[in-house]
């Protein structure tokens, strides 16, 4: 089940999507856009009350059961949403505070009303160790007449500790776990909130931190037409990839063979690829090679698709893609 939506045992699953549906068939589909509380309810994302319980371990012995506190530990608990009855999601530290479904709504709401965006998606993954709420943003980039991209604001929350509170603006469309870690892995601008005491203060810096996001949007745009419109030569394509990845005197063999492997993926990419093909040519054209090389086709650690994309989700979140994107784009931009 590599969509990982949570599904009950009425048939239900919990999982709501704007006028189109996904792939995955499961959920509700509404006619029109959502409100936040919509979105919420619909999804079966309302009224968790994820809260945090002491753990105890029983150790057993001839002379009966003892009790022992785990003091450094706490679970993280809800009420499931449709039995009513408390769930284990997972086990976190002692600095863990829960950041409740209902602020994660809260918040991209006051987003929503200040940048026309509106709500697309909602869901639980993973038997609620993690929900995501996506809203798409209301004007989409248009890069010269035919290569227009939608953009989304997504937010990700893990009751389980796995990971922080998150929100990103990216092309994908989330409706699973799959795209979940596609959003993640071509997110153009992101902002992550640890689950400590401060979390909550610290998403009202996040919202005005992603308010700056609308100017970048403009900002791309014209940079991205002014290099749509500038011609590139495979010869200074290779000059920035070297420049992205440098060789070294203590390159060995293998290295190299990595290296000259690369160049020959961007290479193809740039002369010959089917998404280049309206921009073939471009500065724009090698700026999307080199993306394209960077989230889907760069080796990654697994040896199934899922797990590959996982890994490269990771390389995302650690900030090892965004890098190289954001050198790409200040040695490409023109």
């Amino acid at each position: 089940m590599a969509h990982e939506i949570e599904q009950f045992s009425d048939g239900t699953a919990a999982f709501v999507s704007a006028r189109e549906s996904a792939w995955h068939k499961l959920g509700t589909v509404t006619s029109e856009a959502m409100t936040a509380e919509d979105a919420m309810k619909l999804a079966s994302l309302s009224d968790w009350n994820v809260r945090l319980v002491g753990l105890h371990a029983t150790e057993l012995s001839a002379d009966g059961a003892t009790v022992l506190d785990v003091p450094n530990h706490r679970a993280s608990v809800r009420t499931h949403p449709k039995t009513g009855r408390p769930e284990t999601l997972g086990v976190v530290g002692p600095d863990y505070t829960p950041v409740q479904n209902e602020e994660h709504a809260e918040f991209l709401n006051l987003l929503a009303d200040e940048s026309g965006a509106h709500f697309e998606t909602a869901g639980s993954l993973k038997n609620g160790r993690q929900v995501f709420l996506t809203m798409k943003l209301p004007e989409s980039l248009t890069i010269g007449r035919d290569d227009t991209v939608d953009l989304y604001i997504a937010a990700f929350n893990a009751h389980d500790g796995s990971s922080a509170f998150r929100i990103v603006v990216t092309p994908v469309r989330v409706v699973c776990a799959n795209t979940l870690r596609a959003a993640l892995s071509n997110a153009r601008s992101s902002y992550a909130v640890r689950h400590t005491s401060g979390a909550r203060s610290r998403i009202a810096q996040a919202r005005q931190a992603l308010g700056l996001t609308f100017r970048y949007a403009e900002e791309f745009e014209q940079a991205a037409q002014r290099m749509l419109e500038r011609e590139m030569s495979t010869t200074r394509l290779h000059t920035v990839v070297e420049k992205l990845w440098p060789l070294t005197g203590e390159d060995t063999s293998r290295k190299q063979t990595n290296r000259d492997q690369r160049w020959a993926s961007i290479r193809h990419l740039f002369e010959q690829a089917d998404t280049q093909a309206g921009i073939r040519g471009t500065v724009w054209a090698g700026y999307n090679a080199i993306t394209e090389y960077a989230n889907h086709v760069a080796p990654a650690r697994g040896t199934s698709p899922e797990l590959k994309s996982a890994a490269r989700a990771e390389r995302v979140i650690t900030g090892t893609t965004d890098s190289v994107m954001e050198h790409a784009f200040r040695l490409l931009t023109v």
